[in-house]
């Protein structure tokens, strides 16, 4: 497996919660994000959609001397795909249709090694089921503001996690990164993702586990 110490990570995403994740594993990254058009295409499927724009960010940042990491989350409920909300009356009209229901949340992850072109791509998807939530709880947790900036309008590593009844799947992923596909990735590429671990591993007091 190839040495990845010559190399520097960037994480092509200014979420939070993908940079918590890769800190939780010790890891040193440089945070650089990358804005595209985000429009789904006319007939393209969630997992079509978030591999593609995974594939496009990743594709949109680094150098010869870097490896870049990017990853789009949707949430699919039914037949309707639901990213972020436009606003909080659009966040309420989220809960209100994921209440009580199964959705399915679907990540995409590219990981790019611009030297030589090289990309490995995948995508992860867990079902999860929600609560019935009343009128009062929807409106509630909308106000939060925690809602404004998730797909789906939700976050279950925070107070969302109070209606997040059950997951089958992996967790990581609804937080926005699924953590064994991220490696596998790396696998692919012939790196060893521990090569861009700090020596010692960062400390990290929001460890994020289910």
């Amino acid at each position: 497996m190839r040495d990845g110490n010559d190399l520097r990570l960037i994480l092509a995403s200014g979420s939070p919660r993908r940079r918590e994740l890769l800190r939780a594993l010790g890891l040193t990254f440089e945070v650089r994000p990358a804005d595209l058009d985000e429009t789904r295409h006319d007939g393209e499927t969630p997992e079509s959609y978030v591999r593609r724009l995974a594939r496009d960010k990743a594709r949109a940042r680094g150098d010869g001397g870097e490896l870049v990491l990017a990853a789009d989350t949707t949430v699919v409920c039914g037949d309707e795909v639901l990213g972020k909300p436009r606003d909080p009356a659009d966040a309420r009209a989220m809960l209100a249709r994921l209440a009580g229901r199964d959705h399915h949340v679907w990540t995409g992850v590219a990981l790019h090694r611009p030297a030589d072109g090289h990309i490995a791509v995948g995508a992860e998807r867990t079902r999860v089921t929600m609560a019935a939530m009343s009128e009062a709880e929807i409106a509630w947790y909308a106000a939060t503001g925690e809602p404004d900036d998730k797909a789906g309008a939700y976050a279950i590593q925070g107070l969302g996690a109070l209606f997040v009844a059950a997951i089958d799947g992996n967790y990581t992923n609804v937080v926005g990164l699924p953590i064994p596909l991220v490696y596998r990735l790396f696998n692919e590429l012939g790196i060893d993702l521990r090569d861009f671990q700090a020596t010692p591993p960062i400390p990290t007091p929001n460890v994020l586990l289910p």
